[in-house]
């Protein structure tokens, strides 16, 4: 199962199955981000694409007498998308039109696309199921930044994510067994309008047996914490401090930023150092850059000497390689560079180090909360992260008794820190405390555990910015043994036969790219099993927090009413 490759392989069939000739591309904001995911312009152009264009713009159409040229339709099944395609129609530009909508098109908008056809030049109507966001091969977001309101589904949202996860199984041609998680009322609604759907396009899903698969819902209030600490691999850590949005990346607020520098792409697809390099942590980066830019010196030497035409020829046919990878060098030497910089400025080794302590080591109450303090009490602790180790000690002493959670809030207050921070440490146990979590997050751990883990620091493999292991990952270890409780997990609808091996595991309110390393390394040590993740959005901690801001509001103080004495923004 592989987002990627299934999105790139309905372009290569949506371009390709027209008659030869120049085409214009025709999407809409959502499907442009779809099609940019996984293809650079410069690659949709030699499928023969002479333009792109949006049908929701506001200068569309801004051409005439094209009708030389045959426009491929690429939009979402939308009212607003019928209309206008309508009204294209009643006055074609172009000769030819090839719609393809990403998701099921209701048949009487079809009729309605028929009644407008006045001119005869729609020459096809298909339904290539790409509503959904590509990231990487087995991650895949819907791009719905809030999804809750007043801890329960905003209806557009359950509607967008409905029409997504639909996308996905369609696309991968798998017919799910449905489980949800057993506590969260979001998760069991998403599965019960996708098990109408499937019953509903019952014709759609008529695949084999061997095509079955498990849809595993989920819900991000069941862990918090993931998305609040500081990452170490690159993916994320570039997400964190930067923010990754449908793989790019701004770098506009830099002082000296070139302008061809002001944002940049990452791309899997795009980026072979990046691709190699999405999982690997801070120090294996910097040793990875050194050997781009060595190799980068070594090519750029063998080229000075051009003594004959073989040799001018030999360096054309090779340019466009060379000048690619001097552009990767010097993508990559700045983006890792302001890393650095950020991570020095603002001491995020000392911040993450009492991150990863809080939130994986064994109860130390007094030395959580001494470390906490300290921070808070250094100036070069940014007040993001300071208003963050307070949340993760919330959310970890909830219910100690001794805990001095109003002793922290009142010392940040002392700081002059800005209110929305405040309303963040409520906002957290509101919307993920104690009582919203059906799993024990910090691990109230038995004997067997505790050996586990005082075997491995013996063996000296976790390092201490990295010891901290999602949820996700005991929820999947659980599952590929077959442990996973059904009283937790419960199924819905039919059960299917035998174990399934290929697993679509989707977060509601987000996933995180901390995560999608949990499902790399999952995939990696059992072959057999083949899981993809996706989520509502790929959060970082500043996105996420205002998905919990979002989500808790106009809901009543229930558990930090005890909290007293915050002003907020």
């Amino acid at each position: 199962m592989n987002v990627i490759s299934a999105v790139k392989a309905y372009v290569v069939k949506m371009t390709s199955e027209s008659e030869p000739g120049m085409k214009i591309l025709l999407m809409d904001k959502e499907t442009t981000s779809v099609i940019s995911m996984v293809y650079g312009q410069s690659e949709i152009q030699q499928k023969e694409v002479y333009l792109l264009e949006r049908i929701d713009s506001a200068n569309f159409p801004n051409s005439t007498g094209l009708r030389y040229l045959k426009c491929l339709v690429f939009v979402r099944p939308t009212q607003q998308n019928v209309t206008a395609l309508c009204n294209e129609l009643r006055n074609p530009k172009y000769g030819a039109y090839y719609i393809y909508f990403s998701n099921i098109i209701a048949k009487a908008d079809i009729k309605i696309l028929a009644e407008h056809d006045e001119h005869e030049v729609v020459k096809e109507v298909q339904e290539f199921y790409m509503d959904y966001l590509a990231v990487n091969p087995h991650l895949f977001s819907l791009g719905i930044s809030s999804c809750l309101s007043s801890l329960s589904w905003n209806p557009p949202a359950l509607q967008r994510t409905v029409q997504g996860l639909v996308s996905v199984l369609l696309s991968l041609k798998k017919c799910p067994v449905i489980r949800y998680q057993a506590n969260s009322s979001v998760c069991k609604d998403l599965g019960t309008r996708i098990e109408e759907i499937i019953s509903k396009e019952s014709s759609l899903f008529a695949f084999s047996q061997t095509n079955n698969c498990l849809l595993l819902i989920l819900d991000r209030r069941d862990d918090p914490i993931t998305p609040l600490l500081n990452q170490w691999t690159y993916q994320a850590m570039v997400h964190e401090l930067l923010t990754i949005n449908n793989n790019r990346v701004s770098l506009s607020d830099i002082n000296g930023i070139p302008k061809e520098l002001s944002e940049v792409v990452l791309s899997v697809e795009q980026d072979a150092f990046y691709a190699k390099n999405i999982f690997m942590n801070y120090g294996e980066i910097g040793t990875n850059i050194k050997e781009l830019m060595d190799h980068f010196q070594a090519k750029a030497k063998s080229h000075q000497k051009i003594e004959s035409i073989a040799d001018m020829k030999n360096f054309v046919e090779s340019y466009p390689q060379f000048k690619k990878l001097s552009g990767n060098v010097t993508k990559h030497v700045t983006v890792v560079g302001e890393l650095s910089a950020m991570v020095n400025k603002f001491d995020l080794l000392d911040v993450s180090e009492v991150e990863q302590e809080i939130s994986s080591q064994n109860n130390d109450h007094h030395g959580h909360l001494q470390g906490v303090k300290k921070l808070i009490n250094s100036e070069r602790t940014r007040d993001s992260d300071v208003a963050k180790l307070v949340m993760l000690y919330a959310l970890r002493y909830q219910n100690y008794n001794n805990n001095d959670l109003i002793g922290l809030v009142e010392l940040i207050k002392r700081r002059s820190v800005p209110g929305r921070f405040l309303k963040n440490i409520v906002n957290i146990i509101e919307y993920a405390g104690s009582h919203a979590r059906q799993s024990d997050l910090f691990n109230a751990e038995n004997a067997v555990k505790i050996t586990k883990r005082f075997i491995k620091g013996l063996s000296g493999v976790d390092n201490v910015y990295t010891q901290h292991k999602p949820l996700l990952n005991e929820t999947l270890e659980d599952l590929v043994k077959g442990r996973l409780k059904e009283q937790l997990y419960p199924y819905l609808g039919n059960r299917g036969s035998g174990r399934q091996q290929d697993v679509v595991v989707f977060i509601v309110g987000g996933a995180t790219y901390e995560e999608s390393l949990t499902v790399h390394s999952i995939n990696r040590n059992n072959p057999n099993f083949n899981v993809l993740l996706g989520g509502t959005t790929i959060h970082n901690s500043t996105s996420f927090l205002q998905e919990v801001d979002q989500a808790t509001r106009n809901v009543p103080r229930k558990y930090t009413r005890y909290i007293r004495n915050i002003q907020f923004d």
